[in-house]
């Protein structure tokens, strides 16, 4: 059995879920997310418990794959509609800055141009001091945000600079001048 797909998924309150063939849909008080399961997979709402169980046809091993990551899959969609993802990025580097204008994110990143990135629908982008807050109710598209935006500049292995997520950690690589005696 697979330990993630067997934990029955708690439903929060104000968070509705509903099954509709192979289409499982999530709303709550943050917004509404649908997605398509895998038919052979079964997904079934018990409204007494207020829990979602997924359940697989057989013990093969895709089977098994698609279990766990169905369930993975509506826990975070029920998440994202009660609680909400956020991603912070930190940018280190001097005169890196960013700022919001309209619906652009516009980046500072030591280049002789901004770099401007239209944020897309679905996700807000706050920017606070050198921190960059990225939130959403779908986890994948906050995280490919969050990626794609620390992708203009990633940290550089000597000095650091660049745009890193919120406590990750760099192990910087010694300079040319720290080899000789």
């Amino acid at each position: 059995m697979s330990r993630i797909g067997k934990n029955p998924i708690p439903i929060p309150d104000g968070v509705k879920v509903s099954v509709n063939g192979s289409s499982v849909s999530v709303e709550g008080p943050k917004g509404k997310l649908s997605m398509e399961v895998h038919p052979d997979i079964k997904v079934e709402v018990n409204e007494a418990e207020k829990v979602v169980k997924v359940s697989r046809p057989t013990d093969r091993s895709h089977h098994r794959a698609l279990h766990g990551t169905t369930a993975a899959l509506i826990r975070n969609m029920v998440k994202g509609v009660s609680e909400g993802f956020t991603v912070v990025l930190e940018l280190h580097g001097l005169g890196y800055r960013a700022s919001m204008k309209g619906n652009n994110l516009e980046l500072n990143l030591g280049k002789s141009h901004p770099d401007v990135y239209p944020v897309p629908e679905g996700i807000k982008i706050e920017v606070k001091g050198n921190e960059i807050h990225v939130s959403g109710i779908d986890k994948q598209k906050v995280g490919q945000v969050a990626a794609e935006i620390r992708a203009l500049r990633k940290p550089e292995p000597y000095k650091g600079k660049g745009i890193r997520y919120k406590g990750e950690v760099l192990k910087l690589k010694p300079g040319k001048a720290a080899g000789k005696k």
